[in-house]
């Protein structure tokens, strides 16, 4: 079994801003397999599917993005006999990063993002693959919060489901070819 986990925050109001694209890649990894990501179990929003004989959860938080960390360590104490952090991957935005830029890692700190940052408190461990997708546009100026929680500007928007696309390439071949290789082909 493989954990694809978005981060983003629930509700009308957030659903197309920056902060959001982890929950943006997984409704499209959803949409692609037909997959319904609306059942509610343990403070997150859940669907599941099979791929290449294996079964694949998608997961989205509904914890709001600073405490994602609290559903996701209750999905995997739900699973811990059967599952590893290695077998979940967390795609999330990612400020530092330019926009439309994917970097996969296997490790690392929080790079200030709260939501992984609450990932990583909640599990104790730093060890847990992500795949991060750039929003930092030209126009990264004031508080951060702010910007994070803005509409993506009219270009972007315009390349943004190429790059949710891209994303969704990387999450699968994750789940093909693990970690490693996927970082190869995609950073």
């Amino acid at each position: 079994m493989k954990l694809i986990v978005g981060l983003g925050n629930p509700g009308k109001r957030y659903e197309r801003t920056r902060h959001n694209v982890g929950f943006m890649v997984v409704d499209a990894i959803a949409k692609k397999t037909c997959t319904k990501v609306n059942k509610n179990k343990f403070s997150a929003k859940y669907g599941e599917f099979h791929y290449l004989g294996e079964k694949i959860v998608l997961l989205k938080p509904q914890t709001f993005m600073n405490r994602s960390g609290i559903a996701v360590k209750k999905w995997l104490a739900f699973y811990r006999s059967s599952f590893e952090l290695l077998d979940m991957i967390v795609i999330y935005d990612d400020v530092a990063l330019d926009f439309g830029a994917i970097r996969i890692r296997d490790k690392g700190s929080s790079g200030g993002h709260n939501g992984i940052q609450s990932i990583i408190d909640e599990l104790d461990t730093n060890a847990i693959p992500r795949l991060r997708v750039g929003i930092k546009g030209a126009n990264v100026k004031g508080d951060l919060a702010d910007y994070v929680l803005s509409y993506f500007e009219r270009d972007e928007a315009r390349h943004l489901p190429d790059i949710v696309e891209e994303a969704c390439q990387a999450a699968f071949s994750w789940v093909d070819d693990g970690t490693i290789v996927t970082m190869n082909k995609f950073n």
